[in-house]
């Protein structure tokens, strides 16, 4: 047989199989008088069992290894590790499609934040924290989608471990939803406006004790966050993402929210 003849037997394509002869894996056979590769029942053979071991998901280096033992036993072994993988593969693939369901439920009540999706933690607190006609919750929901992306997991679980202390106590839940209202009517307001420093104060009122240690020093106590580290210019958040986040607000906002951290921390930076 020519080689676009047995290329059409075993359902290949002569490029593939000239792709083969090139790694070794089908060595070449004899030629014709005129120059013509000629394949035999062998080659065909060969071609169908690299064939059949490509399409189970070896790649070409593991199906040299097959081919090269006779015995058979790194075939068992390969297809056994191809197994062990393609199960991680079918975990993985469930936990992305539970995780798919859920955002899919809160995007169709309208729940999901524009710059989603966000991880099952942070999907959880959304509806629980954040008021949907709140301008400044409508950042926050930006802001922490943003955390939710690039905090380390650590990090970000026990931020959300804090937030859900938080959305169990409807007392606090309550005084969160007036905060927020407090900060929209800031929104056009002068940065010396007289209602800046009160809503400071009501914000590091409502801190609780461990969540601004996780912002900034990662999980050390409120006392810690005051003199450790963080106070003295270790934050974690990082000089331009402080920056970043509190220039996001406006000029009023960020001068209550520069007034909360100095209140709890003595800096009104998250780093100097």
């Amino acid at each position: 047989m020519r080689i676009g003849e047995i290329a059409a037997a075993v359902g290949l394509t002569t490029r593939a199989i000239r792709h083969y002869h090139h790694l070794g894996l089908l060595p070449e056979p004899v030629r014709r008088p005129n120059g013509y590769r000629s394949y035999g029942l062998r080659e065909a053979i060969v071609l169908a069992r690299i064939k059949r071991l490509t399409e189970l998901g070896l790649g070409l280096d593991e199906v040299r290894d097959v081919l090269a033992d006779d015995a058979g036993r790194e075939l068992t072994e390969v297809l056994a590790e191809l197994d062990e993988d393609l199960a991680r593969q079918e975990e993985a693939i469930r936990e992305r499609r539970t995780r798919l369901a859920e955002l899919l439920q809160m995007s169709r009540e309208g729940l999901l934040p524009g710059d989603g999706p966000v991880s099952p933690g942070l999907a959880e607190l959304l509806t629980r924290l954040c008021p949907a006609d709140s301008a400044t919750a409508a950042k926050d929901l930006e802001h922490l989608a943003l955390f939710d992306a690039v905090a380390e997991a650590g990090l970000r679980e026990r931020l959300y471990e804090t937030l859900r202390e938080v959305a169990d106590d409807p007392g606090l839940t309550a005084r969160l939803r007036q905060v927020y209202a407090r900060l929209d009517e800031l929104a056009d307001a002068p940065v010396d406006d007289p209602r800046v420093a009160p809503l400071g104060e009501e914000l590091a009122g409502l801190v609780p004790d461990n969540i601004l240690a996780v912002l900034v020093d990662g999980g050390e106590d409120r006392e810690e966050a005051r003199t450790g580290p963080a106070a003295k210019g270790g934050a974690r958040l990082g000089t331009a993402f402080g920056d970043a986040f509190l220039d996001d607000f406006a000029p009023a906002q960020a001068a209550a929210v520069r007034h909360m951290l100095k209140l709890l921390t003595g800096t009104t930076q998250w780093s100097p």
